[in-house]
């Protein structure tokens, strides 16, 4: 059965987590709900990854962006996922992030919004978690037992905001430490640099980048950005000169560029937003 939705925040897994190395905070992925006020949602949902280079989660990309698209009628969701720093490593994060896709897609079918206009959102390595899910992704399996995992874990669209896409040389190093520990398998290493790993299938994607980010590179989205260019996947890439890393929405004192902006216009055109 699909839990009811009585609670801000919700187990991943209610009767816990496949590979749980424990049973404290650190070891139970949860789902935060910030939805529309009521009669103000327009059906589309997120799921929203907080940066942090698989160590620690951002708030301000995570609740911060949450209450924005929820203000603009898209039920969002934030995804506490299990991190490097509390000893997980892949596929354990990409594990989380595709049974919440698939969690608030069966939320939308049963609470009248669209299971079609499902989206995600994420930065920095969050963003490198939303683009694993966007060129690896399972369809809906109808003779699952378990309602949830009959679901699509397919996003609708990505928005990827300063992301860490490549393991080369323009590869944030610590993500991918925190991510797949000391030395990983070569092999390994190149199978999650997700430039490498686009194809037709991945959705649509906007991405935006400043060429002053000295954290992670704006090659990593340049990189992702040609790799949908070459396989026909419709995208829009917003590069700004000024600004660094970790930015996340404007506040105040503060200030970001206007991609908040720009995606919205692209939502819009892509039947998120009326």
């Amino acid at each position: 059965m699909i839990p009811v939705l009585f609670a801000e925040t919700l187990p991943l897994w209610p009767d816990g987590a496949p590979g749980a190395l424990g049973s404290e905070e650190q070891d139970v992925p949860t789902l935060t709900a910030h939805l529309p006020e009521e009669g103000k949602s327009n059906g589309a949902s997120f799921l929203v990854l907080p940066g942090g280079g698989y160590g620690s989660l951002a708030n301000h990309e995570g609740e911060g962006y949450a209450k924005w698209l929820a203000s603009q009628g898209i039920a969002a969701y934030v995804l506490k996922y299990r991190l490097g720093s509390s000893g997980y490593r892949h596929p354990v994060m990409v594990q989380d992030a595709a049974r919440a896709l698939r969690t608030i897609r069966a939320w939308a079918r049963r609470d009248g919004r669209d299971p079609a206009r499902i989206g995600i959102i994420g930065s920095s390595a969050g963003g490198h978690l939303t683009s694993l899910l966007l060129v690896r992704h399972d369809g809906e399996q109808p003779e699952a037992p378990d309602p949830i995992t009959r679901e699509s874990s397919r996003p609708d669209l990505g928005v990827l905001c300063y992301p860490v896409i490549s393991s080369g040389e323009h590869g944030h190093r610590g993500s991918f430490k925190n991510l797949l520990g000391e030395n990983p398998p070569a092999g390994l290493l190149q199978e999650l640099s997700t430039e490498l790993q686009v194809t037709k299938e991945t959705p649509p994607t906007f991405l935006w980048h400043t060429t002053g980010d000295q954290g992670v590179p704006v090659e990593n989205s340049l990189l992702f950005a040609t790799a949908l260019a070459k396989a026909g996947v419709p995208f829009e890439l917003h590069v700004y000169e000024k600004g660094g890393h970790g930015m996340g929405l404007s506040g105040p004192g503060k200030p970001a560029p206007p991609w908040d902006a720009e995606l919205l216009r692209w939502l819009k055109a892509r039947g998120f937003l009326p």
